[in-house]
This record gives structure tokens, sequence and C-alpha cells, in this order.
């Protein structure tokens, strides 16, 4: 049980470049705060501080684009620049496509590190830099150990880590955020074998822990102002070794590919 569960962002977080130490200017900014960390609290982070810091920024000036992003680029009325970034983060290409009422198209992907979402995570926003697009973290779940780890020896304390990105679902309007690197925080916490309220045997429920910690991190994350940073306090949970890879399904379990 969870009875209290705080929840907040860290105020004027500094901007990113590349090569900074986040870990350190995390703890500044937490002190800064005033800010008590304990044992057991989460850490979101969301992933575009990460990438900045690792350097996961590409100038668009800088982009040969092959003959298949360049015929993409043609049927999606889309910078065959940006799509070779993102032919190059994915592994598959699932779908292609632009509807009449839209401006420039989608490519639904599945990227290099499992996760399936639009255009392979490659945004445009917040970069920092005109005429330049940011990927995801090469490893997020060893940025987020590391960063943990670091807490520890600095703070001598004991946190989870989720780094966060914003996906859209499959059937459904608007986004929310999911995690994409995790260390210490349960991927899914298996509820399979208990019971419910009324006693029933639960078959298959397991809660999506980490992508629940993930989604409450957005009501506090704002795009308009620099709060890439969330606390959560209160949390009971336990420690495990998860990883971001354990959110998702495995091939011979997908019904819809």
């Amino acid at each position: 049980m969870n009875p209290k569960v705080s929840i907040f962002a860290l105020e004027n977080f500094p901007e990113i470049n590349k090569g900074d130490d986040l870990r350190k200017i995390i703890i500044r900014c937490i002190s800064e705060n005033k800010v008590k960390i304990n044992d057991g609290d989460i850490i979101c982070i969301a992933q575009k501080v990460i990438s900045k810091a690792e350097g996961c920024i590409y100038n668009l000036n800088d982009i040969q684009p092959s003959k298949k992003a360049i015929e993409l680029s043609e049927k999606l009325n889309k910078d065959p620049r940006k799509i070779e970034i993102i032919l190059q983060e994915s592994k598959n290409v699932i779908r292609a496509f632009k509807h009449k009422d839209q401006n420039e198209g989608v490519i639904i992907c599945e990227h290099k590190l499992g996760f399936i979402s639009a255009n392979a995570a490659v945004d445009e926003s917040n970069t920092g830099e005109s005429n330049t697009v940011i990927t995801l973290p090469k490893n997020p779940d060893l940025s987020a150990k590391k960063i943990s780890n670091y807490f520890f020896k600095k703070l001598n304390v004991n946190i989870g880590i989720v780094i966060t990105d914003t996906f859209g679902r499959p059937w459904r309007l608007g986004q929310v955020n999911v995690a994409i690197g995790l260390n210490k925080v349960p991927a899914t916490i298996d509820e399979k074998g208990k019971s419910d309220i009324s006693g029933r045997r639960l078959k298959v429920t397991e809660p999506a822990f980490a992508d629940e910690i993930a989604a409450a991190s957005g009501l506090v994350i704002k795009k308009d102002s620099k709060t890439p940073i969330v606390i959560l306090q209160g949390l009971i949970w336990e420690q495990t070794d998860s990883k971001s890879k354990d959110l998702i399904r495995k091939v011979e379990e997908d019904m819809f590919r």
C-alpha cells in the first residue's frame, strides 16, 4: 500500500549541453530546491536532458539522405535528412503513412532499443539549436545506473531512476510518458496468483509499474518549462535488476505484426 505519495518537479533546471555531468547538475538542483532525498525515492528524468548531455544531437546540414530516405520523404512530405536519422535509429519500419489532412506523414518504427514509436523517437523540439534533431540515448539503462550509483556515492541514498520519453499509443489519442531506461525500479509487478478483493485468484494481472511512474511524472513536467527532473516520494516498492526491455512484449506474443 502507498498511503501517501508526493510527486513534484525540480524548478529552474539549467540548460544541458554535450559533455555536461548531469549527475552533478541534478544533485546541485536538488540542493537549490531545498529537497531532501531519501532511500526509496524515485527520480524520473526526461530523456532529452540525458540525450543532450551524451551528445545525441544531429545537425541536419551534416546528414546525407539515402535513396530510401528520399523515397519516403516524397511519400510523406518530410525532410529526407530527418528520415535518414530515423532509419539509422530503427531496426525496422513498421508503417509509413500520410493522411490527406496531414501536412507531414509519420513513420512507425521499431527502434534499435526495441521500442515501437513514431519516427523512432527522433524529435526536433527543445533541442537548443535550429535545424537539429535529437535521438534517444544509446543505452538508457546504463545512463540510469550511472546516476543511481552516483547518488549512493555522494548522498549515501539508495534510489530508483526512471528515464522517460513521450510516446503515443495505438487506438488511443494523446501521448503519455513511458519508461525507456531503468535502474532498481521494477519494470512490472507480477500479481498472478494473488487474490482480488472478492477472493478470486488473479491469472494475468501484471501492472507496468515503471510506466505508471513515468506517466505520473508527465503530470508535473511541461514542454514549455525547465522541469525535466521529477521526484516521487512515499512509494513502497522493492528493488530489482529490471531493464527497460522487460517492458517490451516478445515478438512471438505480438498479435498485430
